[in-house]
């Protein structure tokens, strides 16, 4: 259970997409938590992914070995 306190032109804003959406505002902040945590997973992992990939090769010695310079 989480309790939290928002500005009231925040809270205002979160109401009016809530109805918008036509849902809670409950279900909009817990739809937007997991999404901000999905994203930074996906983050984590594609910067884990660009760290392993990262080529120690010069650009002239890639260059050379995929044939565009000779």
């Amino acid at each position: 259970m989480l309790a939290l306190r928002l500005e009231k032109k925040l809270e205002d804003k979160l109401a009016a997409l809530a109805r918008v959406r036509g849902r809670t505002k409950s279900e909009v902040v817990r739809e937007a938590i997991l999404r901000m945590i999905e994203d930074t997973e996906d983050l984590e992992m594609a910067e884990k992914a660009l760290r392993k990939t990262r080529s120690p090769k010069s650009l002239r010695r890639l260059r050379k070995e995929l044939g565009l310079d000779r």
